[in-house]
C-alpha cells in the first residue's frame, strides 16, 4: 500500500510545489541581506533564515556547509531544515553530489540551490530542479517581508517625483464625478 501511495504522489503535478531543497550553504550566504562569510556565526544566521522560510512554505531543506570545525556535530536539525557540516577533506559540493547519487531517480523530486555551475550541472544530470542562490535568496526575502515570491523588497523611500506621480494618478477622477 505504501508503494502505491508513493507512486501516486510522485506523478502528481501539484506535488512539484512540495519539492524539498538541497542547499549549498556557503554559496547562498553572500546573497542573503545582512549575511557575510566573514561573520563568525554566518551558518547559524543562514539556518535561522532557512528555518523561517521552510516554516512559511512548508517545505523541507538540507543545507551543506564546508569546513566543519572539529568537535562540531556532523548533522543537526532545525525545524524543517537539516544542516550537514562537512568535515575537512570533503566539500559541500561533493556531499551534495553524493546525496543526489543516493537519491537516485528520486533526485527529480528535489531542487538544488547553488550558483556554482558544476553543482548545477550535476543536479541537472541527476534530473533535479536547479535554482540560483541569488534567486532563492530573493524568494526568502519576499517570504520574510510577507510579499509574494518574485517581489523584491526595496528599502529606499519614494523620490519626490515618484510620490507626485502616485498622487497625480490617484487624485484623477473619472469624468462627471466630483
Amino acid at each position: 500500500m505504501q508503494r502505491i501511495k508513493h507512486k501516486i504522489e510522485s506523478v502528481d503535478p501539484f506535488n512539484k510545489n512540495k519539492m524539498p531543497y538541497l542547499i549549498d550553504g556557503h554559496n547562498l550566504i553572500p546573497h542573503v541581506p545582512g549575511l557575510s562569510l566573514q561573520q563568525p556565526d554566518d551558518e547559524m544566521r543562514l539556518l535561522s533564515w532557512l528555518k523561517e522560510f521552510c516554516r512559511h512554505t512548508r517545505k523541507q531543506a538540507e543545507v551543506y556547509f564546508d569546513q566543519a570545525p572539529p568537535g562540531f556535530p556532523a548533522q543537526q536539525r532545525f525545524g524543517l531544515v537539516e544542516a550537514h557540516f562537512v568535515r575537512q577533506g570533503m566539500t559541500a559540493d561533493e556531499a551534495i553530489r553524493q546525496r543526489l547519487v543516493r537519491l537516485g531517480k528520486n533526485a527529480r523530486n528535489w531542487t538544488v540551490v547553488s550558483s556554482d555551475r558544476q553543482v548545477q550541472a550535476e543536479a541537472r544530470q541527476a534530473r533535479a530542479q536547479v535554482i540560483a542562490s541569488e534567486d532563492f535568496a530573493a524568494q526568502m526575502q519576499a517570504i520574510s517581508a510577507g510579499k509574494p515570491a518574485g517581489h523584491r523588497r526595496e528599502d529606499s523611500a519614494l523620490s519626490p517625483e515618484e510620490l507626485q506621480e502616485w498622487l497625480d494618478l490617484f487624485s484623477k477622477r473619472p469624468p462627471g464625478r466630483k
